[in-house]
């Protein structure tokens, strides 16, 4: 994380910005289940009963796939510019959604929609890290998680709503007023510390473990519904995401900067001392 050389921003002077994220936030999160309760409608409207799961599974997929890169990305170039980009391609995605004229390219504009949104999860919370103290940053963090609460209880109630007294299309129309304000909010007001230090990006492991994700979100979306669980689909993503994994592992070995380091599930390259009387807790070290 790289230094920032002012020291974090005035509380008062933080809540401007951190609105804005939460907004952002909150757009991206709502898109996971406002679109539930507009599906009858949308599939009456475009047709297409027969793909229907694929609105929902087309925004899970490119949100899930697209988190590692924008994670990474925003570490090289620097996380405003790229947050301010994922809420373009999300508004981008949104208006294109309510304007799509057949499910195939309502399907497409989801995962263009999906991209910003993961862009938005993941770059918020990254964000949050560079503005706070190591200290402060549950406290924030956690409206956050709050956002993932109220978005899945808000998300069908207002899907229904937009659905009965506008249009199905509002469930998407309505995140481009509320994202430009986001938008605007974070050009005027979000102040990072300048990075000090240039990363290597890790291409490969970002590709192996979007493809990863991908596969075990395509198992979990359509096992038991589009195929069945016994299905050669199904046994079919199960072992290429058995292979990626494996791939992937070998990957974040040789990687100078690892976008997953296997540190964080186990002890990897360190040495481990024994716990001992004195001290009953491993301790470890690089070696």
């Amino acid at each position: 994380m790289p230094a920032n050389r002012h020291g974090p921003p005035a509380r008062g002077a933080l809540w401007l910005p951190l609105a804005a994220l939460l907004l952002g936030m909150f757009l991206a999160a709502l898109d996971q289940t406002v679109v539930a309760t507009a599906l009858p409608t949308i599939v009456s409207d475009l047709g297409g009963m027969d793909h229907l799961s694929w609105v929902v599974t087309a925004y899970l997929l490119a949100a899930t796939a697209g988190t590692p890169l924008w994670g990474k990305l925003g570490d090289q170039l620097g996380r405003k510019r790229l947050f301010q980009a994922a809420i373009v391609i999300f508004l981008a995605g949104s208006a294109l959604c309510g304007a799509a004229r057949n499910l195939p390219e309502l399907i497409g504009f989801r995962a263009l929609q999906g991209l910003g949104g993961g862009g938005l999860m993941v770059l918020s919370m990254g964000i949050v890290g560079d503005l706070v103290p190591p200290r402060e940053r549950g406290r924030y963090q956690g409206l956050f998680g709050a956002v993932f609460g109220a978005t899945s209880v808000l998300g069908p109630l207002l899907g229904g709503l937009f659905v009965d007294h506008l249009s199905w299309r509002w469930v998407f129309y309505v995140n481009v007023p509320v994202g430009l304000v986001a938008l605007a909010v974070i050009a005027a007001a979000l102040r990072l510390p300048a990075r000090e230090q240039r990363h290597v990006i890790d291409y490969a492991g970002t590709a192996l473990i979007a493809a990863l994700a991908g596969c075990l979100v395509l198992i979990a979306s359509l096992g038991g519904t589009a195929w069945a669980w016994g299905s050669w689909q199904i046994a079919g993503l199960a072992v290429l995401a058995a292979l990626l994994a494996a791939a992937f592992a070998a990957a974040e070995r040789r990687a100078a900067e690892p976008v997953l380091p296997l540190e964080l599930f186990g002890c990897g390259r360190s040495r481990c001392a024994a716990p001992s009387a004195s001290s009953p807790v491993s301790r470890c070290s690089a070696g």
